[in-house]
């Protein structure tokens, strides 16, 4: 069987004979030879090519702030839910109010499956312009919510459309991202911190606004007196919007040229790599034939390719089945890698919200004194917890280049500190205290998310990446569904949830560690 190894570097203008380049010359893959179809590895490495000589330009860099706002929404709403849950559980009083974060855990589920999945059959361009949209309708229309049902109904419903930012997102970023830059996929997390501080600089006058808040201890909260969610809803709603509006009018998203050479369009696939290149002001040598050519090595993706109306009526009536996942257990080397990051997913998904939940009436039990409990206080002390992400994020980014730590070493330690820092965080018994610990692991907890939001989407093959995308942020909210319902019908008097939280992430760490595949300074498949 032939097996070509060389394209021809054609140079725009030159007419000297075309120049025979291996694709050995590819940045090295994450994937290790031989674990992916023969054909789709082999063009998969000259669109890696391609995308490395067009270099990082204008197109990337525009793609970097507009992805940067599902990243952002993907902290953000989880942090508007915790924000309203007392002024909504005092105004509407209900029997059991966490059924609010978890309607809101649901639809983040539904939404990492339904996105997830999805961007992987029907591609990823319809996907990262709608999810941010469906976030700012349900959002906006929260605001004026009737009763306690309505609230926790579009709490789900604008989860659903949140829950796809990350598996979405992540997958198209990293799919335009030439092999050096891809440390960037980490420094986006910066968007993700800087939504804490901006939703609690908000908050602050609004909800923490005794003119627009009704009082703890007041027992007949009424609507009138109680606006201030109502107005951070509408203000919440309204920046979701504007972000869509950006995404979807001001800006034109391509489709990842992997993705559809994924799905046998090489033709277009070649047409994106030269439209991203005029973009980016430069030219690409890039040709249908340079793809074409490894056809002739067999397997799925030779026939995928032969683009024929048989073929293309075929494989739309194949497109929902289970060959996404079985593709991510093809080998024992893949399945092994995949066991590991979803269950390290899993385990970080239920240790958050654990250590949330509990973590209060622990306190309260070991008589800890947080000062005079003021809105001051509270929210001062939010804004300077929220502030510490941002440089944590930023730390992060250097780290996973860093020789010796890379993605691995990175994700680790940062998760094992989180878990460390969560233990300690038990012993404070003073405002200060609590204050410096809660600083500590949310600082540390910062890099855990900004190097696992980068590295799990490195080590899936771009056809098959909203599948594993939408397989470990499943396992995650999963998990993360269980925890309100622990605080509702669990024994609040105990402070084994918070240990088990800190054991949580710790263990998560140390399967970091055995994780197969090291992704810094090679390439994405």
């Amino acid at each position: 069987m032939a097996e070509p190894k060389l394209v021809e570097d054609k140079i725009s203008g030159d007419q000297s004979p075309p120049r025979a380049v291996s694709i050995d010359q590819a940045p090295a893959a994450v994937l290790g030879e031989g674990s992916l179809d023969p054909v789709y590895e082999a063009k998969a490495k000259v669109l890696n090519k391609a995308i490395q000589d067009i270099g990082m330009g204008k197109y990337q860099w525009q793609l970097f702030i507009v992805i940067g706002f599902g990243w952002a929404s993907d902290n953000l709403w989880p942090i508007v839910t915790s924000l309203i849950f007392t002024p909504v559980k005092l105004e509407f009083k209900p029997d059991r109010a966490p059924y609010l974060t978890l309607a809101q855990n649901i639809g983040l589920l539904i939404g990492a499956v339904f996105w997830g999945f999805g961007c992987d059959i029907f591609g990823r361009r319809w996907a990262f312009n709608l999810t941010i949209g469906v976030t700012a309708v349900f959002g906006l229309i929260a605001a004026g919510s009737p009763n306690f049902a309505a609230i926790a109904v579009f709490a789900t419903l604008w989860s659903i459309g949140v829950g796809g930012n990350l598996p979405v997102d992540s997958a198209i970023f990293l799919e335009f991202l030439p092999g050096s830059h891809q440390y960037l996929l980490t420094i986006l997390s910066i968007d993700w911190a800087l939504a804490q501080v901006f939703a609690t600089l908000v908050a602050w006058p609004l909800i923490g606004n005794s003119k627009y808040t009704c009082a703890i201890t007041d027992t007949n909260c009424t609507k009138g007196e109680n606006m201030g969610w109502r107005y951070f809803m509408l203000v919440m709603g309204g920046v979701a919007m504007i972000m869509f509006f950006l995404r979807f009018v001001c800006f034109t998203i391509y489709e990842s040229p992997k993705f559809l050479m994924g799905k046998g369009n090489d033709a277009e696939a070649v047409k994106v790599v030269h439209e991203v290149a005029r973009r980016n002001g430069t030219t690409s040598t890039l040709t249908v034939e340079d793809l074409d050519q490894f056809n002739s090595l067999g397997g799925p993706l030779a026939e995928q390719s032969q683009s024929h109306a048989t073929a293309a009526v075929k494989r739309n009536l194949e497109k929902i089945n289970l060959s996404h996942i079985r593709s991510l257990f093809a080998t024992r080397k893949l399945a092994y890698s995949m066991v590991l990051i979803t269950t390290a997913w899993a385990f970080i998904g239920l240790g958050f919200p654990l250590y949330n939940a509990f973590l209060p009436y622990l306190q309260e039990t070991r008589g800890a004194k947080f000062g005079d409990g003021s809105t001051y206080l509270t929210y001062r002390n939010s804004l300077i917890i929220a502030v510490l992400g941002v440089p944590g994020c930023l730390v992060g980014g250097v780290l996973v280049e860093t020789p010796f730590v890379g993605r691995k070493g990175a994700l680790a330690l940062s998760t094992i500190l989180t878990g460390v820092f969560l233990f300690c965080s038990t012993t404070a018994v003073t405002s200060d205290a609590l204050l410096g610990w809660n600083c500590a692991y949310n600082f540390m907890s910062n890099i855990m998310y900004a190097v696992l939001y980068a590295y799990t989407p490195e080590i899936f093959p771009t056809k098959d990446r909203g599948t594993g995308n939408a397989i470990t942020a499943s396992a995650n909210r999963i998990f993360g569904i269980m925890a309100p319902i622990v605080a509702m019908f669990a024994n609040l008097d105990t402070a084994a949830p918070v240990y088990v939280s800190g054991a949580l992430f710790i263990a998560a760490g140390v399967l970091v560690l055995l994780l197969p595949f090291e992704s810094r300074g090679k390439a994405s498949m």
